[in-house]
């Protein structure tokens, strides 16, 4: 068995990165490598106190999901019915970290799973203690098999290391992890939808309440986490909430990851505390490609209003990204270009939802189809302007009357794009000499694979 020292009293140095700190190294991956970086010291931390002392740090910490919605961590674990382990009334509680990974843009689980697996599983370990729970489900999106056989690994080396199982660290804190391979579906990433595919059905959003905290896996008390969400407990753990507190700003603590990708000279997964810009991670990048100037991007992947670059200096927060009229999301930032079509853009989008619409409800199913529909014309300058008013009549239509999020998503970027580039829709449509279509050479372009090279 691997030693495992206790935490040190001192806290680290708040100094970034955190969760990426140990990616270059050779073995990242492996137990040795994690437990020589301080890992499971956390751990060691947890279990020395109990379970509503732990959600308490977390809460205090601020951590809020990495996942999209922002909601903060330790009350979304508080939610559990709190007793006697498992559950107060006997009834088995479940934590479920959602890693289907699929939002267009986002790509800041999947090496954070390869890079450093047991920084995830020791955050399972902690979180399942915290909710008394003693079953625990990785939900990997089916088509990242590296990713499933890391994991697996991981997850074989922390059992024999007396990390999981029967006995945790000699505590007497059982735990059972499963790693679960999805079959690939954008819809499996809403977390009811989720459940529903872990428990062996097709993976369709669940009508809500009860909500999982009360009836989710097996009917059963769960909590779903996003990835990086859990991945960012051990440290709170090892260095308490006032060092969290350090990082980010007053009402969005922490650090986190940004994923860029698009026209910058160096894509890829930036570190830095919640507020950070983009202008500011444009200079780490190397800025946009050269010879071309930002011209629009998404603050948090492509079911996020987009934003110009007028927007370059909005801190990118829950609350600033969100006072400037969109939502920080999964914080993939998409970039693009002055040598994109938006309206191809926005196209490919539409036919991403509709591609991904479970076909559960009415609104979503007819509407993603007839959003693609609408765009193509438009796209393809066969379209008027009324067909403008129609395609927002039919986003609002979808949006806010969808089972789920994936309607909303579909209308997002239709509804911000007009909003900002309605001027380029219409250029679309044949007049003043121009045949109709898309006044944009796709071959300079690049993002979608048209033409020319990345």
């Amino acid at each position: 068995m691997i030693a495992i020292s206790l935490p040190s009293s001192t806290p680290e140095p708040a100094e970034l990165p955190i969760l990426s700190r140990h990616w270059g190294e050779p073995e990242s991956w492996t137990l040795r490598n994690y437990v020589a970086q301080k890992g499971y010291q956390g751990l060691k931390a947890a279990l020395r106190m109990t379970p509503d002392d732990v959600i308490a740090q977390v809460k205090e910490s601020g951590l809020r999901g990495r996942g999209g919605a922002g909601f903060p961590v330790g009350t979304k674990w508080s939610f559990i019915p709190q007793g006697a382990a498992p559950g107060g009334d006997g009834t088995p509680h479940y934590l479920v970290v959602n890693a289907d990974e699929s939002e267009p843009g986002t790509c800041k689980d999947m090496p954070l799973m390869l890079a450093s697996p047991h920084m995830l599983i020791e955050g399972v370990v902690i979180a399942a203690y915290a909710i008394r729970a003693s079953h625990a489900f990785i939900y990997v999106r089916g088509e990242v098999a590296g990713v499933v056989r890391r994991l697996r690994h991981a997850v074989a080396e922390a059992y024999d290391a007396g990390l999981l199982g029967a006995d945790v660290l000699g505590s007497g804190f059982a735990l059972e992890l499963v790693v679960h391979a999805g079959a690939g579906a954008y819809i499996c990433g809403e977390e009811t939808a989720l459940l529903d595919s872990l428990e062996g059905r097709r993976g369709q959003p669940r009508l809500r309440p009860p909500f999982p905290a009360v009836a989710g896996l097996y009917a059963s008390p769960t909590v779903v986490n996003n990835v990086e969400s859990i991945a960012s407990v051990p440290a709170i753990l090892r260095n308490g909430a006032e060092w969290f507190g350090r990082f980010g700003t007053e009402k969005s603590a922490g650090y986190t990851m940004y994923s860029l990708s698009g026209h910058v000279v160096r894509p890829g997964q930036y570190e830095a505390p919640l507020g950070v810009t983009l202008r500011e991670l444009l200079d780490r990048a190397g800025g946009i490609r050269p010879g071309h100037t930002l011209k629009f991007w998404t603050p948090g992947g492509s079911s996020t209003p987009m934003f110009t670059a007028e927007h370059l200096d909005v801190p990118l927060d829950y609350e600033g990204v969100g006072a400037a009229g969109s939502m920080l999301g999964t914080k993939a930032l998409q970039i693009f270009d002055d040598s994109v079509c938006v309206v191809r853009a926005v196209l490919r989008w539409a036919e991403f939802y509709a591609h991904e619409s479970c076909g559960k409800c009415t609104p979503c199913r007819e509407g993603t189809y007839w959003m693609v529909q609408i765009m193509r014309r438009l796209e393809a300058g066969d379209a008027t302007e009324d067909d403008l008013t129609k395609i927002l009549d039919i986003t609002d239509s979808v949006v806010g009357n969808s089972f789920c999020a994936l309607g909303d998503a579909s209308g997002v970027p239709i509804r911000s794009s007009i909003e900002h580039f309605r001027d380029e829709y219409l250029a679309h449509f044949p007049g003043d000499g121009h045949p109709g279509g898309c006044p944009f050479d796709p071959s300079k372009a690049t993002v979608f694979g048209e033409g020319g090279t990345q």
